[in-house]
């Protein structure tokens, strides 16, 4: 119930009304000082900086009380303490504006603290929702449905088209593709067959296939990466504010000065002063300002930053890890190569005929084909007889003409003899990353069509202006290695590991830190969200990326413009120094107020006045970020 209390007046409404009572409490106080004599409004019937202090004293009481009794050793000591012990003394003295002045500054500057800091949590609980939760186990030749914490070490499970396989297993009976991209990030369907491994959470995307259940419960796959997103968030301590890190010493400074200058003038008005103007306020603001006027230009230029620390961090960054499909790439599949091996087939012919003859299949690579035969307004015929062999290839006839299409494998089990000159050009192929889908009639293997991702174009160039700022690029993908090793040699990323699982790239960020690096992720999918959360700070795919990589990151890109990201490193930079410089422009207005002080040139109303003014220098200083270039 008292926290209720506390979190109402500490919102955003009250605080508003909190900042009004203020204002009509300084009109007066203006108009004195101004020599206008004592004013007093008639309207209200008591000093409406009455309100201020209950609105936002209140809560600040709270804090400092709590942290003295929760917080371990010097930490019980905070800017919450000394402002506190500020707002009594100014109320024993009689002067509310001051006492209400500093507690409101104090709750404008954790709103907008709480602003920069807030973390969404509902990524983790997507991905807790992608865990199957029924198999089809067989057991004395019948299936029956049971719940996936049901199922045990060594069960025949059976997996139809379409479905999430429900635990870790292998391939007893039955061949097909699936879709591993949850767990590797692979753009492509995996053909699997027998004594092939699969993995919990996966799709099982054509023919029918049972599976042995090697890892279930908690030790599958799926549940893994759970556990270390869970665990990679719980490292994630929260950051603390400057102004507290500085309490241990402000606090007995503050007193001992207040202190001395009571002594030495025997006028308490004095100390009473000095315990104002020596408030952090604008201390408490520098932080929190900075950043939200550098999450508005981020913001702005298409950029969301979760949190000030990503910010901080950022600038802090040596070491770039990239997942490649969907960050590095489009992670779409487009036909990139047409090679004819009949001189009768030209590439508008060969295109033709697999189109047509992949047009009622549901492979990702037949579909790939039969889209860019219809972008290039190339004929799409009827086919008839169409047969699919699970992840393999198919067949159908064309205008009369039999074909065959899909791997080498296939057509070399269909009895098509498969040439040297062919076996070149598909090493070749497989040497740039690209899938290919061998064609062949009666006659014998006719033609090739090649398919890969899509670089995106400004990638090349984004690694070289980080390299040029001396930061290190990486690629961490789940991709085979010839894939890896071509689009890393297109971009330029040198270091490159491949073929990896989520808790093998975990593995490769730890030891990157191990070794003293200030780790960033960039990734997209759902596999790459327990190595966001494990890096110093992360970055995901805002358009593209799944919603939970986008909530385990700690920066989205929403246009997926990654030449944002030296944008990112020169903001951050930038954020850092406006904030040493506000802390040091408000520590100099507040020694120079303390001088003052001691000198009787200012009173705490006065004092008030002049601590507020250095507030609003901190909030401007922090504004001019806003409409900053850092493009």
């Amino acid at each position: 119930m008292v926290k209720k209390i506390i979190d109402f007046l500490a919102g955003l409404p009250m605080t508003i009304a909190a900042g009004i009572f203020l204002l009509l409490d300084l009109i007066p106080h203006l108009i004195e000082e101004c020599g206008g004599g004592t004013v007093a409004l008639p309207f209200l019937p008591f000093d409406p900086a009455w309100i201020t202090v209950i609105i936002s004293g209140i809560p600040l009481l709270y804090l400092a009380i709590w942290r003295i009794l929760h917080n371990p050793g010097i930490s019980k000591i905070s800017s919450a303490l000394l402002i506190s012990i500020a707002m009594f003394a100014a109320i024993a003295i009689g002067d509310l504006f001051a006492a209400g002045e500093v507690a409101f500054i104090m709750a404008i500057g954790a709103i907008l603290e709480e602003a920069t800091t807030n973390r969404a949590k509902r990524g983790l609980k997507k991905l807790i929702g992608l865990a199957p939760v029924k198999g089809r186990r067989l057991r004395d030749g019948k299936e029956e449905m049971i719940p996936a914490e049901e199922i045990q070490q060594g069960d025949i499970l059976r997996i139809l088209p379409g479905e999430t396989i429900p635990v870790d297993g292998e391939i007893v009976h039955g061949e097909t593709s699936v879709d591993q991209s949850i767990m590797t990030g692979e753009s492509l369907p995996v053909d699997k067959g027998l004594g092939d491994t699969v993995f919990c959470g996966t799709i099982n995307r054509f023919g029918a296939i049972d599976i042995a259940a090697t890892k279930v419960g908690e030790d599958s796959s799926l549940q893994k990466l759970i556990r270390m997103v869970k665990e990679a968030e719980n490292k994630q301590a929260p950051m603390q504010r400057i102004a507290d890190k500085c309490a241990s010493w402000l606090v007995p400074v503050a007193l001992l000065i207040a202190l001395a200058a009571y002594i030495a003038t025997r006028d308490i008005v004095t100390a009473v002063t000095v315990l104002v103007v020596f408030c952090p306020c604008a201390l408490v603001l520098a932080t929190p300002t900075a950043i939200m006027a550098a999450i508005g230009q981020a913001t702005r230029q298409g950029v969301i930053i979760k949190s000030g620390e990503a910010l901080e961090k950022m600038g802090k960054v040596d070491t770039i890890a990239f997942d490649k499909t969907g960050t590095l790439t489009y992670g779409r599949l487009d036909v990139s190569d047409i090679l004819c091996f009949d001189k009768s087939v030209d590439q508008r012919k060969l295109l033709s005929l697999a189109a047509s003859a992949e047009a009622k299949s549901e492979h990702p690579l037949g579909k790939a084909i039969v889209a860019h035969a219809k972008a290039k307004t190339v004929p799409i015929m009827e086919s008839v007889s169409f047969q699919m062999t699970a992840g393999r290839g198919i067949y159908a006839e064309v205008m009369h003409r039999k074909l065959l299409c899909g791997s080498e494998k296939f057509l070399a089990e269909k009895g098509v003899r498969i040439t040297g000159d062919v076996q070149t050009t598909l090493e070749g192929l497989r040497t740039q990353g690209k899938a290919s889908v061998l064609i062949a009639d009666a006659e014998g293997c006719i033609g090739v069509i090649a398919l890969s991702d899509v670089l995106r174009p400004e990638a090349k160039e984004m690694v070289a202006r980080l390299s040029a700022i001396h930061t290190r690029t990486v690629l961490l993908t789940g991709d085979n290695r010839k894939t890896a090793d071509y689009f890393a040699g297109q971009v330029g990323i040198s270091q490159v590991q491949a073929e990896l699982l989520p808790e093998e790239k975990v593995q490769n960020i730890e030891k990157l830190q191990a070794e003293g690096h200030t780790v960033c992720m960039i990734g997209d999918g759902v596999n790459d969200a327990p190595a966001l959360k494990t890096a110093d700070v992360s970055v995901a795919m805002g358009s593209m990326g799944s919603d939970i990589a986008i909530e385990a990151a700690d920066i989205a890109l929403m246009s997926d413009d990654i030449s944002k990201i030296p944008y990112l490193k020169r903001l951050s930079n930038a954020t850092v120094r406006t904030i040493k410089a506000s802390i040091t422009l408000s520590m100099c207005i507040n020694f120079a107020a303390i001088v003052l002080s001691l000198l009787g040139l200012l009173n705490p109303t006065t004092g008030a006045l002049v601590h507020n003014a250095g507030s609003c220098f901190v909030v401007l200083i922090a504004a001019l970020l806003y409409d900053r270039k850092f493009a």
